[in-house]
């Protein structure tokens, strides 16, 4: 097992159990297909910031810091998507001091890892997250 499906998996069961459960589930990573940018979202991102992007899903309780907000991030930044940013995060750059911790995977490592060989499948995943993620912007 590779080291993004273990960090996958903790955070898929994390989702299945209250936060003040002591036992954590592991489970399969599950793969998604890389052009749909929602299907990914649900599938790896939910978990934490919820269905809606809010920050609210059913993992976050249990983490130390609070996943963010992703539909506030244009209204943060002058009303401009900060596509660069986000896509920098979601691959798991280490320039992204600002993200917080990395309690969040690193979802370049991860990707890499979902049966897919090429570095341009892992682009293609990160910039249909990325473009996902702008399309829930209030």
């Amino acid at each position: 097992m590779k080291i993004g499906s273990i960090v996958l998996s903790f955070f898929v069961a994390l989702a299945c159990i209250p936060a003040s459960a002591q036992t954590i589930k592991k489970g399969p990573v599950t793969a998604t297909s890389p052009v749909s940018g929602e299907e990914m979202f649900q599938q790896y991102c939910a978990v934490c910031h919820g269905k809606d992007g809010k920050g609210d899903g059913p993992a976050a309780a249990a983490l130390k810091k609070a996943p963010a907000n992703l539909t506030t991030l244009s209204s943060k930044n002058g009303g401009k998507f900060p596509d660069l940013k986000v896509a920098n995060v979601i691959h798991g750059d280490p320039d992204t001091a600002a993200h917080g911790s990395r309690e969040m995977p690193i979802w370049g490592t991860l990707f890499s890892s979902l049966n897919t060989n090429s570095a341009g499948t892992v682009q293609l995943r990160i910039s249909n997250l990325t473009s996902y993620i702008k399309s829930i912007q209030q």
